[in-house]
């Protein structure tokens, strides 16, 4: 007899209580998640099942029960850590939403909240996470769904948000990053090479591609892959068609567009659109 597991199921959505948010609901049983990142704060919380990833440089696993927070920008991964799969459920909240928030706790300006790396295990949070996604999801009641939503992320803010430490890296490092991202995306239809990514920076094609894998986690090819996708989701929330959206975008045909995509965020661009 067969152990029972998830299925690969997920489902996006939106909500005008979270403006400019995508929210997941989502079980997978074999999908892998390549290295992403996200321009919104990632909040998860594992529902049944447990997730395993790796972020800064370190392998976690999150069980049910607990909430594996992603600052916005930063690489990470995620498959399966036991065998039945996971399921959970997501909110990708904006930056924005969440520093004024951050302001209107605190009653005066903050940092930029930051989470430092690891899995939050506090069955309480998971809980009004869970509940307010639950609420959200069903849009029977926007009252109580935004204040439960309010007191989720509060709570998250109160007990966890921090500063990000300051890094200590070589400035001159840093400058020739920056110039060599420009290039990669000045224009994403554009076919650019890695000599004149490495031109641009001062580099050899060897030093360019090491420096810039070292510092930001991806090849330039895969880095580039990555704003990509990011910049296509504007113009498929828009109602834009897939095969417009992927020329734009700069992968060579829609099929390759979509196993991109669907690496990224678990569903192929045409699921992710239409939910």
């Amino acid at each position: 007899m067969t152990a029972h597991h998830f299925q690969n199921s997920a489902r996006y959505w939106r909500t005008p209580l979270l403006p400019g948010a995508d929210l997941l609901t989502a079980e997978y049983h074999d999908h892998e998640f390549s290295p992403h990142w996200h321009d919104a704060y990632t909040i998860p919380v594992i529902v049944a099942g447990a997730e395993g990833y790796r972020y800064l440089g370190s392998d976690y696993v999150a069980e049910a029960g607990s909430v594996p927070i992603i600052n916005p920008g930063e690489l990470h991964t995620g498959s399966k850590a036991v065998e039945a799969g996971w399921r959970y459920r997501v909110m990708y909240a904006p930056v924005d939403f969440i520093h004024e928030l951050a302001n209107e706790v605190a009653g005066k300006p903050q940092a930029l909240p930051w989470f430092a790396p690891g899995v939050i295990r506090d069955p309480d949070l998971a809980q009004r996470l869970a509940h307010a996604h639950c609420l959200l999801e069903a849009g029977d009641d926007p009252l109580a769904a935004e204040a439960a939503m309010l007191d989720a992320l509060s709570t998250l803010l109160v007990r966890y948000a921090q500063t990000q430490p300051e890094a200590s890296r070589l400035a001159a490092d840093d400058s020739r990053v920056a110039t060599m991202q420009e290039c990669l995306t000045g224009d994403l239809a554009e076919a650019v090479t890695l000599a004149e990514v490495a031109r641009a920076a001062g580099l050899s094609p060897f030093h360019a591609a090491r420096l810039f894998t070292q510092t930001t986690g991806l090849p330039p090819h895969a880095w580039r892959n990555q704003v990509r996708l990011q910049r296509a989701l504007a113009p498929l929330r828009a109602g834009v068609s897939v095969t417009d959206v992927a020329a734009a975008s700069g992968f060579t045909d829609q099929s390759h567009f979509t196993r991109h995509f669907r690496r990224m965020f678990g569903v192929p661009p045409g699921r992710w659109q239409g939910s």
